[in-house]
């Protein structure tokens, strides 16, 4: 292991508890009809377009470990879903598709919209609370929504990032 790549590594995970700390601090990133974003979730997937698998696997967990924290939710629940979709998004970066800002886009928006299904059905519907399509319609959807909007930023600061610490290697 290279000193570069700990110092990748190392500017992910701070990467990561940055954003955090943004996201979960009151009044700092602005509410869109009542809802905030999720900002860790487009983050990890960018870092994982531009990682090995197991690394993305790891920001993936740690990312969702912060997010099941944030979200006050059963630890684990996302922790689990994002190291297996981060390892996923590595694979078909590194394998399948060309990394751009489109493939970034069609990646995060398909994977939040999943997570927020997920979310909505495990946390809203099992529980049998009512008016379940409101909630989704109301409050989980526009959170979905402007999570993805996040994707520009998170994409290119996490390109230039990658692409920055990669030429030092060679």
């Amino acid at each position: 292991m290279t000193k570069y790549r700990v110092v990748r590594w190392l500017a992910y995970i701070l990467e990561i508890l940055a954003v955090f700390v943004l996201q979960e601090t009151p009044g700092l990133i602005p509410a869109v009809f009542g809802v905030r974003p999720v900002a860790v979730v487009p983050t990890v997937l960018a870092i994982a377009m531009f990682e090995d698998e197991n690394p993305a696997m790891l920001f993936g967990l740690f990312g969702g470990l912060l997010f099941d924290f944030g979200f006050g939710s059963m630890l684990g629940f996302h922790g689990l879903i994002l190291a297996v979709v981060c390892r996923a998004v590595s694979h078909v970066a590194s394998d399948l598709f060309r990394t751009n800002f489109f493939t970034s886009l069609i990646l995060n928006t398909s994977v939040c919209l999943v997570l927020t299904i997920l979310q909505w059905a495990c946390f809203y519907v099992l529980p049998g609370y009512q008016d379940a399509g409101y909630a989704l319609a109301v409050h989980y959807l526009p959170i979905a929504l402007y999570t993805v909007a996040l994707t520009p930023i998170t994409y290119y600061f996490n390109r230039a990032l990658a692409m920055q610490i990669r030429e030092k290697e060679e």
